[in-house]
């Protein structure tokens, strides 16, 4: 994978047709629509907005914050605002892809359906089974035609609806096959990764977060055993290693100008803590996602 000078920010006005914040394209239009734009989804690139794609056919390579996930039928990836990812130059599979702005989702939203929301958008991916993929059909026709319909009376609330539905459909498929977390715990964890979201580059220690959300560390630290498998540290330090490897790969910054960025007081602890976690420098990191596998 060739990255040529920078990552560039793709904001979800680049490719949107809808007076809604909302888009539901088959994989072959994407393809088209963004090469009359003259952009490459091969290239990687960092997205500003939500997105859902689902595999019916064929089978690919997707690339997901430096890591490379297999597509195949019955695989969903949820994708979230600010995750860097590339496609197959060659379009592989056939599918759906789902692009929407978070609020259009979360405003008004009653608490319950948050919760499924929010349940599905934390699980990196999805796996239905390829048997199942017909379930879902109804729906995404369902959203196609509302999305080409030219009446848009109530055709916001009615899109979000729909959403919902195949959101609860895809839930109710995976359950065999996935683990989902139904209490208050998983949404006091949820509540921890918004708090990282916002602060991960000046606060660093678990237990400034637990005096945050007014819980004890020990509390913390069970909740994030529970549902990530990790510590509430080793959490944090994940977040904050993915934000420097996203920072880095836009080749727009300085080491030391991204140390100081993600909150070290030293360039020298950010270089250690790179290291640590990767077992290359930041600048030998650059120079790999440089290199064609």
């Amino acid at each position: 994978m060739l990255i040529k000078n920078e990552i560039e920010n793709i904001l979800f006005s680049r490719f949107l047709k809808q007076p809604i914040p909302f888009e539901f394209l088959p994989l072959h239009k994407l393809y088209k629509r963004v090469s009359e734009s003259n952009f490459d989804l091969s290239e990687p690139h960092r997205i500003g907005f939500h997105a859902l794609l689902i595999v019916a056919k064929g089978q690919s390579k997707h690339s997901v914050d430096f890591q490379e996930a297999t597509l195949a039928p019955g695989i969903i990836l949820p994708i979230t605002k600010g995750q860097v990812h590339s496609f197959s130059r060659k379009l592989n599979v056939e599918g759906y892809v789902i692009g929407f702005d978070e609020s259009f989702i979360t405003q008004n939203i009653r608490d319950k359906n948050l919760f499924h929301f929010l349940q599905i958008f934390h699980t990196a991916s999805i796996n239905i089974g390829s048997k199942n993929i017909d379930n879902l059909t109804p729906v995404l026709r369902l959203l196609e035609n509302l999305l080409e319909d030219k009446n848009t009376n109530l055709k916001s609330e009615i899109v979000h609806s729909v959403f919902m539905t195949l959101l609860f459909q895809i839930k109710r498929l995976a359950c065999n096959q996935q683990q989902f977390f139904d209490t208050h715990r998983f949404k006091d964890f949820h509540r921890f990764k918004q708090l990282i979201s916002s602060h991960f580059s000046e606060l660093h220690n678990a237990k400034d977060y637990a005096i945050k959300m007014k819980v004890s560390y020990n509390y913390l630290n069970e909740i994030c055993k529970e549902i990530v498998n990790k510590t509430a540290k080793e959490f944090i330090d994940g977040w904050l290693l993915l934000e420097i490897k996203r920072t880095l790969s836009e080749n727009k910054y300085t080491s030391q100008e991204i140390a100081y960025k993600m909150g070290f007081k030293e360039p020298s602890n950010f270089i250690r803590f790179f290291k640590k976690h990767t077992h290359i420098t930041p600048i030998q990191f650059q120079g790999k996602l440089k290199k064609t596998p």
